[in-house]
């Protein structure tokens, strides 16, 4: 009986007027579709985790989620697009990497990664795969370094697109390994990918979910993986240390939530817990290892934290290989 009428009057107190808006809008959230803009073409790695992901945060909010696929300047459109969004919690951006390396590569990119968004948390990382095409006489790592520096300005390395992470990690691998290879830019990973099946560019680093299918069917060979230890999609493909005996070409396309400068704080929380049981669900974690992704989560600070340690990272890389963009 005192439990019934604890109810009535909190359900009472909330039609007057006494609980604070903020609170009762909290309470509401989501009240109409959300929308998580993803900085990249449909199908690509990027794209395929804001999917899996936002499906199930879906579920955990208890309402609906709209992917909206934003390609264009390295993910710069998309970034600039949230950030011109209304804070309210109905537009959110699924980041990458590409975030952090903007402020590197533009003069003017349109936004600032560390100030005009709040970092919910990170949700996954996926490594690279060091690929070759089958046409290239090599079958490691040291036979691709060997084949280049026997054969200068016979190489040439695709990426997504120019100042994108495969386009740096590719100029940071051809820095390290002390080779020339020309870089050709596409506009995204499958057109990159159709040409190195074509032998048109020899090799390029790819995310691992883009790269199995052609592994699988033998359409593209491995040579490393970026990652600190082996996948169990490709158990035989060393890493990058274990390949060239370096620490610096450990590297990944990771992701996570974030939302616009203003968003209210109990949005925020709701959104951040929302998130923490949906990167717990067992179901989403299979899918994400079946695509190679690692798990990440944690807090907003260690989102904020990350961020400006891969910018910096890669801010170093832009400059010791003249990558700028402008």
């Amino acid at each position: 009986m005192q439990r019934r009428q604890f109810h009535l009057l909190a359900v009472s107190a909330a039609a007057l007027g006494l609980v604070p808006a903020a609170a009762r809008a909290a309470d509401a959230y989501p009240s109409r579709p959300v929308r998580l803009v993803v900085g990249f073409p449909p199908g690509g790695s990027a794209d395929i985790n804001a999917r899996l992901v936002g499906q199930q945060l879906a579920k955990e909010l208890g309402g609906t989620l709209v992917i909206e696929n934003k390609g264009g300047a390295g993910g710069n459109l998309a970034a600039m697009d949230i950030k011109r969004s209304p804070a309210d919690g109905y537009n959110l951006f699924y980041g990458t990497s590409a975030v952090v390396l903007a402020p590197s590569l533009y003069s003017k990119p349109g936004f600032d990664p560390y100030t005009d968004f709040i970092p919910v948390s990170l949700t996954a990382t996926i490594p690279l795969l060091l690929v070759a095409s089958p046409q290239l006489p090599a079958r490691t790592v040291a036979e691709l370094v060997n084949y280049g520096k026997e054969n200068p300005g016979k190489l040439n390395y695709a990426s997504s697109g120019a100042g994108a992470l495969l386009h740096l990690g590719g100029a940071l691998f051809t820095d390290a390994m002390g080779i020339k290879a020309e870089h050709v830019a596409y506009k995204g990973s499958a057109p990159a990918v159709a040409d190195l099946l074509a032998g048109n560019v020899q090799f390029m680093l790819l995310p691992i979910n883009e790269a199995m299918p052609h592994v699988r069917a033998g359409s593209i060979r491995p040579l490393a993986i970026t990652s600190d230890r082996r996948s169990p999609l490709v158990p035989d493909v060393p890493t990058m240390q274990e390949a060239t005996g370096r620490k610096d070409m450990e590297m990944g396309a990771w992701q996570g939530l974030m939302a616009p400068r203003g968003t209210p704080p109990d949005v925020i929380a709701k959104l951040a817990s929302a998130l923490q049981a949906t990167l717990a669900d067992q179901d989403l974690r299979r899918k994400l290892a079946e695509q190679g992704s690692t798990v990440l989560g944690g807090t907003a600070k260690q989102y904020a934290d990350y961020m400006k340690q891969e910018g910096a990272r890669w801010s170093k890389v832009v400059q010791d290989t003249g990558t700028r963009l402008d």
